[in-house]
């Protein structure tokens, strides 16, 4: 099969050029919200417990977290994401949280920077990321050696085509993403994570997901940053025009959260979630966990005293949220009633 891979210079531009619009320009969806603000969480005034009694202790892809967040996957393959990847995986680690590398395809080059974490975050739970097309095209042994040089304890398979299709230098051919998938749990050693990239999960794909032998997805609905728009900015004058047409395609991220459900699926949400009340709201509707990408990115601009800050008040706000339902665990929080409004109730 030939190789289809950019050199190392074109992937570290483009993660190069992703950081910056993320950081700087209004890459969010426009009309479309994340449907988390559909969700009411119905208040407890005799909630008979104290914050210290709320456990918010779970698991994913087969690891303990201390609290049901991930650091969302974000960048990696350049000298800036190497600051930012060690920030953000030490500030995961300091709290017992999940963190996530944006794309290894980098790493199939032979490019590191971004991907050596393990130093600062020896315990935290690490999800390594490779698109669909790059894991069709990858043996299941090289795709291991990726996760093994990174120290990642699942390996997330991203799902991407409305993204690729606007890139200047996207791909066009999806053929194979199940069967590949489908070879990766039988023959990778570590849990396969099924994510999309700002676009949602359908319930049709989660049923095929499922029946792949795939066991945790991550939504990545619509809702918050619009990685359509994002190559939109990047692409020439044909593909930008396509990105405008579908800058809010997708699945809003709440709606996904409800069309995953009983399908034996492990849920992360994420897709716009920009607070701990957002994440509640995920946990609420079914979610595992949720993960928040950009506003930690936003925060680790600001340097490591204003993203300890971040997690610290995302962390207190889903204790908040579970002191005030009444729910001493997330299992509880998920018990309790609430109130969906009409525009999300459609999506049921």
């Amino acid at each position: 099969m030939p190789d289809q891979l950019p050199d190392v210079a074109q992937l570290a531009s483009r993660k190069s050029s992703h950081i910056r619009l993320c950081i700087e320009e209004n890459v969010g969806f426009r009309q479309k919200t994340t449907l988390l603000e559909e969700v009411e969480l119905i208040h407890d005034a005799l909630p008979d417990m104290a914050i210290p009694d709320v456990d918010l202790s779970t698991s994913f892809a087969g690891k303990a977290l201390r609290a049901p967040l991930i650091i969302a996957a974000m960048t990696g393959g350049t000298a800036e994401a190497n600051a930012i990847n060690r920030d953000l995986a030490a500030v995961a680690e300091r709290y017992g949280i999940g963190f996530a590398f944006g794309s290894q395809r980098p790493l199939l080059r032979g490019n590191r920077e971004g991907y050596l974490v393990r130093d600062v975050a020896p315990t935290t739970l690490i999800l390594g990321n490779i698109g669909i097309v790059q894991a069709r095209e990858t043996p299941t042994a090289r795709l291991r050696e990726l996760l093994d040089i990174s120290g990642a304890d699942a390996l997330c398979v991203h799902l991407n085509p409305a993204m690729e299709v606007v890139q200047p230098e996207g791909d066009s051919d999806f053929r194979g993403g199940l069967d590949t998938l489908r070879r990766l749990v039988q023959e990778l050693d570590r849990p396969v994570i099924a994510k999309e990239t700002g676009c949602g999960l359908s319930r049709s794909v989660g049923r095929r997901l499922h029946d792949a032998g795939v066991r945790h997805v991550d939504t990545s609905g619509a809702g918050g940053t619009s990685w359509v728009g994002v190559e939109a900015f990047r692409a020439r004058e044909g593909q930008r025009n396509l990105g405008e047409r579908f800058w809010d395609w997708g699945i809003p991220t709440a709606a996904s959260v409800l069309q995953l459900q009983g399908l034996g699926l492990q849920i992360c949400a994420t897709g716009g979630v920009q607070h701990g009340l957002d994440a509640a709201r995920a946990l609420a509707l079914g979610a595992t966990c949720a993960g928040i990408a950009r506003p930690l990115l936003q925060a680790q601009a600001q340097g490591p005293e204003a993203l300890d800050a971040a997690v610290r008040q995302i962390l207190h706000e889903i204790r908040i949220a579970h002191l005030l339902t009444g729910s001493r665990t997330t299992e509880e929080l998920r018990g309790k009633p609430k109130m969906i409004g009409e525009r999300l109730r459609r999506w049921e």
